[in-house]
């Protein structure tokens, strides 16, 4: 108990002194831990052009192929108010978790089959600009080569700096590098290891997460009223941002994306973002190019990120959906998002100034299945036909027209629309670039295209139209600007895709 005691003490000083520290710094630089001061920041080119990114959400939890939030889970024994039976398929796979319990699942992750450069070439050749690795999700084990906590991937399971390694990878393709962290969460969302069976011939007996031994991966035992998605415990908030701060001083990622509204909601939080921002600033010689996303509105000062679901309107700011083709990880026959599913939700996100960071679910081994590797050859054939339309656009005067702009919509997750939505031929999506106007069929016409927004008497636009072509095709696309609307012929060739995507070019 002593020892628990010194290190609790230990650790406070130590954290204490960081963000002391850290808090300096911020005060050398431009940014300060304030709403104020964030509020400088200006969106990077990169990001606003980028548009599409992929994410490897992969981590041990993968290991057991029963998908998102196994190391929480398989505590949770079935009937106690959770209908996820991870508890006894541990129990029947690997044992009792008095005794076998989540610390014992990392050993297993090997990722035998990674090649973190052949999946990069990949990902460049399927549309994305960007790419994102987990650096730790809410099991508390970090994928980077961390000094200050020994639950990590270097030490531990594929004996590999996971994070180090996608990064050389990606910029070895020419794409921008992010990490995502998922603590803030950790030290509530993992206090189910601390309880214990109740019912069954082990009612009662401690789970591992109870032994002392194993602290510094289940955090301690929280207070009976913390609760919540983030901690209110001060001395975890501190060990968080010593943690997350490490990550971002040793890699100096240029997006950092936290699984949650702004951290704690207080200066601890604000702290780590003004850092990120002024540590990126010193690495490009005063220019800030980091963006850093978190699940609140921005007011400016970051990126808004809205997880698998999508905003109802043009933002003022840059957004990104988070989201991902099937579950978070790994799962044994899981339903995977369609190609054109896909791609209809990056329509849409586009149109309205956001972004599409996706995840690409790999096995535990690290490679990908066939039907993953068939949906990503989908969307690269329609990047690389369609991604003047996307890349480096802009949100037009509305984001579209159509039967989805005007009825209610399924609310998604997380306060926005649901990502996966039903779209009619009569559904169109615009983007802008250097005077050009992309109108997108956002499923496959079966008659002639009309374009409301477009008619000589829209309030929308008062110019004349001097051409339209259809983007990956040489046919000569018929088409009529009438007062109430444009009138595209249905071409007598379509592309090999759902959506579709004319250029609309104006008389000067």
């Amino acid at each position: 108990m002593k020892n628990t005691v010194y290190i609790f003490l230990a650790v406070f000083l130590i954290t204490s002194n960081i963000v002391s520290l850290s808090a300096q710094e911020n005060n050398e630089g431009k940014f300060k831990p304030t709403d104020e001061s964030l509020q400088q920041y200006k969106y990077p080119a990169w990001f606003r052009d980028a548009k599409f990114g992929i994410w490897a959400h992969w981590g041990p939890q993968a290991v057991p192929r029963q998908g998102d939030w196994y190391a929480r889970n398989m505590y949770v024994q079935k009937g106690n108010g959770w209908e996820n039976d991870d508890y006894n398929s541990h129990l029947k796979t690997y044992g009792h978790p008095s005794v076998s319990g989540y610390k014992d699942i990392i050993p297993l992750w090997k990722a035998e089959r990674w090649n973190p450069e052949e999946l990069m070439k990949l990902y460049k050749k399927v549309g994305a600009k960007y790419f994102v690795s987990m650096g730790t999700h809410h099991d508390d084990f970090f994928l980077w080569n961390s000094k200050i906590h020994k639950w990590n991937s270097v030490n531990m399971g594929p004996k590999k700096d996971v994070v180090g390694l996608w990064q050389k990878a990606a910029k070895n393709e020419g794409l921008r590098f992010g990490v995502s962290e998922h603590l803030a969460a950790s030290f509530t969302w993992f206090q189910t290891a601390h309880s214990s069976d109740k019912t069954g011939d082990k009612a009662g007996v401690p789970y591992d997460g109870n032994d002392p031994k194993y602290e510094d991966l289940y955090h301690g035992k929280a207070a009976a009223d913390d609760t919540g998605w983030m901690t209110k415990n001060p001395v975890w908030q501190k060990e968080w941002f010593a943690e997350i701060k490490e990550l971002v001083d040793m890699y100096k990622p240029d997006l950092l994306y936290s699984d949650c509204s702004l951290p704690f909601g207080n200066e601890v939080g604000r702290s780590l973002i003004a850092h990120f921002y002024n540590e990126d600033m010193a690495k490009n010689k005063g220019k800030l190019e980091a963006v850093y996303t978190c699940k609140e509105p921005s007011k400016g000062r970051f990126v808004q990120d809205v997880e698998r679901g999508v905003l109802d309107s043009i933002s003022e700011y840059p957004w990104q959906t988070d989201t991902s083709i099937g579950d978070w990880f790994y799962r044994t026959g899981q339903k995977y998002k369609t190609a054109e599913e896909v791609i209809q939700m990056l329509v849409d996100i586009v149109s309205k100034n956001g972004n599409l960071l996706i995840n690409v679910v790999q096995t535990p081994e690290g490679d990908l299945e066939p039907d993953v590797l068939s949906i990503l050859d989908g969307i690269g054939k329609w990047t690389k036909v369609n991604g003047d339309a996307i890349y480096s656009t802009r949100p037009w005067k509305i984001y579209g027209e159509g039967p989805s702009t005007t009825k209610n919509q399924e609310k998604g997750q997380f306060g926005g629309l649901k990502d996966i939505r039903s779209y009619q031929p009569a559904d169109i999506r615009f983007t802008t670039k250097d005077g050009v106007l992309y109108a997108f069929c956002m499923s496959t016409p079966t008659e002639d295209i009309q374009i409301k927004a477009l008619g000589k008497l829209s309030k929308y636009s008062n110019k004349k139209i001097a051409s339209v072509s259809l983007l990956g095709s040489t046919e000569k696309v018929q088409w009529k600007q009438g007062e109430n609307e444009l009138t595209i012929n249905k071409p007598a060739v379509m592309p090999d895709f759902k959506v579709i995507a004319f250029a609309v070019k104006f008389k000067k």
